[in-house]
């Protein structure tokens, strides 16, 4: 199963589109301070998710 996401942090005024496994995961190493553009933020919020059952979907959705 995989999910596509939409994170906002409300310190930069930012959205972020990723796609994951594991989301829970994902979330907790988005606000560690990681490298990339969520580095800049440890404020990240899921806003949107919708779950999907392969990767190949997940990535079709989140490209349009």
């Amino acid at each position: 199963m995989f999910t596509v996401y939409i994170l906002y942090s409300v310190s930069i005024d930012r959205y972020y589109i990723g796609f994951t496994g594991n989301l829970v995961e994902r979330l907790r190493r988005h606000n560690s301070y990681s490298k990339g553009y969520t580095g800049r933020a440890k404020d990240w919020a899921v806003v949107y998710e919708e779950a999907f059952a392969d990767k190949f979907n997940s990535n079709e959705s989140q490209e349009q």
